[in-house]
């Protein structure tokens, strides 16, 4: 066994923990679903849950089962990120646009394992070649989320996704694809032909969703953030695609002209929307599309210059957060969280600070739902594109063995998960402990 741990690149008690039952005991347990806490215990063999009972589950004369006593701890699901880029999140855009992909991918590799250890132990990613990331955390050659990928976000020329520099226009018809569009960062498409040909090269590479940039961006430099991006048609070619493949697609929007244009052409997200109006809310219900939204407020803090163009529409964005949570509530948009970590390694360092800031209009209850049975909601309509068939975001039997134990009730104190070196103090992910501070 530790011969094969040390070719896997992983401890041999990790290996160890996989292979074996594990019984967590004496813990009060949160399901993701009810507010209502219970104490109990929690049986898991292999990466799932197998038993959850009240009731003590006997173990006696069973060698194969490891006991692990959580003492009265309270006891969550695993987070999940709706919204993330993980090969992205910790580097510069200017660092990441100079770099070979090889130190790209080891920085990523880093950024995995620190996501796991705040207590996060799923993403769906929005953009980036995270494919031979989630295959390496997937086989266990690398610790971190499991991953949902989009691969590259598709861009018309000019729009979010146009990572190409000032001089690279004109550009001819045969030009070779740029650095960020071969290793698949972001992809330039302009007509129903282009969008229809690189959405299918995404599927074929093994996305569970396809994500389209449909308005302007904050952190991208060639597109105001009023402009509305591509056309109807475009983006229908698209959903026609994704949905040839039981999945769906999902688009970067702030504008209400944007977000209406993705949800007539059959776009069933919207990932963050801040500057919607009414109407606009009124027609994601009716559509019964989910909303991705960031709880992005201004404090002062930003990775921009102030008085620079990017700044400027940063606090634009920024002004329109209440609005848009507020909205969402009003119409009960079915509402996913996700941090939107990018180009900023100190915030892809804090995480869980987000779900703090969602207290501005949810209760802890509601936060720690809305960031597991609730994201996995939004997961699940990759429907057979779904590589992780199991329910996640729940403490029950038959779901993956996502498993969190915190020193301390985020009920009542939602931000002590900010706190992930000393409050977390058990993390398993599919059955594997990766942290143990109870022995």
């Amino acid at each position: 066994m530790k011969k094969l741990c040390l070719l896997l690149l992983l401890p041999a008690t990790l290996c160890a923990s996989a292979q074996q039952k594990i019984l967590i005991t004496n813990v009060v347990i949160f399901n993701g679903k009810d507010q209502q806490l219970f104490p109990g215990h929690v049986l898991v063999s292999g990466d799932t849950i197998s038993q959850v009972s009240k009731a003590p589950i006997s173990v006696t004369g069973k060698t194969d089962v490891k006991v692990v006593d959580g003492k009265g701890k309270f006891l969550m699901p695993g987070l999940i990120d709706a919204h993330t880029h993980v090969m992205m999140e910790s580097m510069s855009m200017m660092e990441l646009l100079a770099s070979d992909i090889g130190f790209i991918t080891v920085t990523a590799v880093k950024s995995a394992e620190l996501d796991l250890m705040q207590g996060f132990t799923t993403f769906r990613d929005l953009a980036g070649p995270a494919f031979g990331l989630q295959k390496a955390i997937d086989r266990g050659l690398v610790p971190g989320p499991r991953i949902y990928p989009s691969g590259a976000m598709i861009s018309q020329t000019s729009g979010h996704g146009d990572f190409l520099l000032p001089n690279s226009v004109p550009r001819d018809y045969a030009a070779m694809l740029d650095f960020t569009e071969r290793f698949n960062f972001g992809m330039i498409a302009d007509g129903a032909e282009q969008v229809l040909k690189r959405v299918r090269e995404q599927l074929r590479l093994g996305a569970t969703q396809v994500k389209l940039a449909a308005g302007g961006g904050v952190s991208s430099n060639f597109d105001p953030l009023d402009v509305t991006q591509f056309t109807e048609e475009e983006m229908r070619a698209a959903v026609e695609a994704a949905e040839n493949w039981g999945t769906y697609v999902t688009v970067h929007a702030y504008t209400p002209r944007a977000i209406q244009m993705a949800l007539r052409a059959g776009v069933r997200c919207i990932d963050h929307a801040q500057l919607m109006d009414e109407a606009t809310a009124k027609m994601l219900a009716e559509k019964k599309a989910w909303l991705s939204l960031q709880p992005f407020v201004e404090d002062g803090s930003s990775s921009f210059a102030e008085g620079s163009p990017n700044r400027i529409k940063q606090l634009q964005m920024r002004a329109g957060t209440d609005s848009a949570y507020l909205l969402a509530k009003k119409f009960r948009i079915p509402t996913a969280f996700g941090t939107d970590c990018l180009f900023d390694r100190a915030a892809a360092a804090r995480r869980a600070v987000n779900l703090t800031r969602l207290t501005r209009w949810y209760t802890p209850y509601e936060i720690l739902q809305m960031a597991t049975s609730g994201n996995a909601g939004l997961l699940a309509m990759s429907g057979p594109r779904n590589p992780y068939p199991k329910p996640l975001g729940v403490i029950e039997q038959g779901a993956y063995a996502d498993i969190l134990l915190v020193d301390g009730n985020p009920l009542e104190q939602i931000d002590i998960l900010e706190q992930y070196d000393k409050k977390l103090l058990l993390i398993m992910k599919d059955g594997v402990i990766y942290k143990n501070l109870l022995q």
